[in-house]
């Protein structure tokens, strides 16, 4: 029991620690998290090792992002995103799918549809689906282009990026579990859950807003939303075979209208930043198993990061030129949606749980934070400078 004690305390101050330094070099505080982790466990120091104690405080960590995620989202936004947000989105999850499904057979030999490998390719896939646009929405407010109409697609794009991937995993996950459940099933669980998340959400809603009018900006409306966030993470998980994080997402999703959603939303981050989330993210060091890093597996994870970028900047820049925006503002489209952070984390970290992926690729999947966290905002930078953003046709002809 003490030595639990012992453990989250080298965890949380090296993982604070690192995330200092990563933000002091310019890089998400995530990638210092994880280097923390990965310099702690086995792979270095071997100062901690991952227990049960560990997967269950990262777990609430996960649960609790996706939350804060859901919270955060400005629906009236995400409606009004319209066609061209949803296509951009749906073909940028699309093409990364097919693309890292495509090069996990390229290596390791294609599969018949259904079996075990297919769907450890198909999870390299959904992998690759995730977009993180923290780091885009940094640089374009820096450029001053973050309220534009190329800012807004951008960012409405991501957020629908993110409502989509959670499907595909909530899908992949229920057919890749082994227990026979077919994809068909697997739908069916799927449309079921979503449909009783509206109805348990309209009651919640109204519910939550009748609380939060008679009690505003006080601690028990942040204990009644958390109680909320667990109890969806344990209906999806129990009752319909869904990811708990798609539970809490839908969570987030039913109070983010709330009056005191940013409110709650800043109490939850407070918890999940001191304690969770960095034992969240270190844990993910502590699983990633570098001494199984053979040749042919380090060219893979190179392979990994060059096929994820690409994917993304062609499916959605592809997308953004079929409405209407010119190849210059197309290619910044796809560059901005290119970034990869927390999200492909949870879903890799899922696949782990299940046994559908190994711990070795998680490195991979850190190459491609580190790597895409850079690389966005130089590129991004070089495009406006290079071709200034151009009016779209809408605009133009509002």
């Amino acid at each position: 029991m003490y030595s639990v004690f012992r453990n989250l305390a080298i965890i949380i101050l090296s993982a604070k620690f690192f995330g200092l330094v990563a933000r002091k070099c310019k890089a998400p505080q995530v990638v210092g998290e994880i280097l923390a982790g990965l310099i702690i466990g086995p792979c270095v120091l071997n100062l901690v090792q991952t227990s049960d104690a560990i997967s269950t405080f990262a777990e609430i960590g996960v649960v609790m992002l996706m939350f804060t995620t859901g919270l955060g989202t400005n629906l009236k936004e995400l409606i009004k995103a319209g066609p061209i947000a949803t296509l951009v989105a749906c073909v940028g999850v699309a093409v990364p799918l097919v693309g890292g499904t495509l090069l996990y057979s390229a290596f390791y030999g294609f599969s018949a549809v259904g079996s075990p490998e297919f769907y450890r390719a198909l999870f390299i896939g959904t992998i690759m689906t995730a977009t993180s646009v923290s780091i885009t929405v940094a640089t374009l407010q820096e450029l001053g282009h973050l309220k534009s109409f190329l800012g807004t697609t951008i960012v409405s794009a991501a957020v629908i990026d993110d409502v989509i991937g959670i499907v595909v995993l909530t899908c992949v996950l229920g057919a890749s579990s082994g227990t026979g459940t077919g994809l068909g099933k697997v739908l069916i669980n799927t449309v079921l859950f979503f449909a009783t998340a509206v109805g348990v959400g309209v009651v919640a809603h109204s519910a939550m807003t009748w609380l939060d009018k008679r009690n505003p900006h006080t601690q028990r409306i942040t204990i009644v939303s958390m109680a909320f966030c667990f109890a969806m993470a344990y209906i999806a998980e129990e009752y319909f075979g869904i990811a708990d994080i798609t539970g809490a997402y839908i969570a987030g999703i039913v109070l983010c209208t709330m009056d005191d959603a940013p409110y709650v939303e800043r109490r939850v981050d407070i918890s999940n930043y001191i304690i969770f989330a960095p034992i969240f993210f270190a844990s993910i060091g502590l699983k990633t198993d570098i001494s199984g890093l053979t040749p042919e597996i380090f060219l893979f994870c190179v392979c990994f990061v060059i096929v994820a970028l690409i994917t993304k900047i062609i499916g959605c820049g592809l997308a953004a030129k079929l409405c209407r925006f010119n190849w210059g503002d197309s290619l910044k489209i796809g560059v901005g949606m290119m970034t990869r952070g927390e999200v492909a984390l949870i879903v890799a970290q899922k696949g782990l749980d299940v046994g559908v992926v190994d711990s070795v690729y998680f490195t991979a999947v850190i190459l491609l934070i580190v790597v895409s966290s850079v690389a966005t905002p130089l590129v991004l930078k070089a495009l406006f400078t290079k071709m200034p953003p151009q009016k779209h046709p809408s605009q133009v002809n509002g």
